[in-house]
């Protein structure tokens, strides 16, 4: 469980400057190649090169092909390496993050603030709110915080397997839709009529709203299969966490 030292120390207003630097941190808001880039998590875990796969010469000179680290053609079991090898510096970057952020008091000042809304919305603890905000914009990171969490006795197995269901439900949320989905906004008719007469922030709201429903779907699931004992295995955790 919790250590109980951990649990006694005082929220101070550099555990609130810390929370707020993880907040804008993990959000993605200040993700950019400008120099304020450099606040921002995915900016700063970066991607690989490319690999040259192919050479082909033409009449005006010599033309490359490239791809990504994983290669071309691959399959299998040696393929799925190569692909977990490329979330490794992810899954590391963000353990050692939240580890500083947590000796300066960030865990504890989310777990004050954002307790009282996270527990009647989705029945977990605040110390959740840095891999939720996280997951919006990683799901590596996400999954990654969530273990430590549960690791360290922050979350008990029923909490972890309803905020795992947040976090599958329209994974990486912020990321995926910008860089895919939002492009489906700037198509028009043929008459110039926009093809899409939702607005992004509306969608942006709908996929907030169905992380949350199907949470507590699952809540519902677990409340009917584990019954009173997964209940009060939850109830037990808050005691010793409040």
């Amino acid at each position: 469980m919790s250590n109980p030292a951990e649990q006694g120390r005082k929220v101070t207003v550099g555990s609130y400057i810390a929370l707020a630097f993880a907040v804008v941190f993990f959000s993605g808001l200040l993700q950019s190649n400008q120099w304020y880039g450099v606040f921002d998590f995915t900016t700063l875990n970066g991607s690989f090169g490319s690999l040259v796969h192919s050479v082909n010469e033409t009449a005006d000179g010599v033309q490359t092909a490239s791809t990504s680290m994983r290669g071309k053609g691959g399959s299998g079991a040696r393929d799925g390496f190569m692909f977990a090898l490329t979330l490794i510096p992810t899954v590391m970057f963000a353990l050692g993050m939240i580890n500083v952020l947590e000796h300066y008091g960030a865990l504890d000042a989310a777990r004050k603030l954002l307790t009282p809304l996270l527990r009647p919305l989705m029945g977990i603890p605040g110390s959740t709110g840095l891999a939720l905000i996280a997951s919006l914009q990683s799901t590596d990171a996400g999954s990654a915080m969530t273990r430590q969490l549960k690791d360290e006795g922050h979350l008990n197995k029923r909490e972890t397997d309803v905020f795992t269901m947040f976090q599958f439900s329209a994974g990486a949320t912020i990321v995926n839709f910008f860089s895919s989905g939002a492009v489906l906004f700037t198509l028009s008719n043929s008459d110039g009529t926009p093809a899409v007469t939702s607005s992004i922030g509306l969608a942006v709201i709908v996929m907030f709203a169905f992380k949350f429903v199907g949470a507590n779907l699952f809540r519902v699931y677990l409340n009917i299969t584990e019954g009173k004992e997964g209940q009060d295995d939850n109830k037990e955790l808050q005691k010793e966490t409040a």
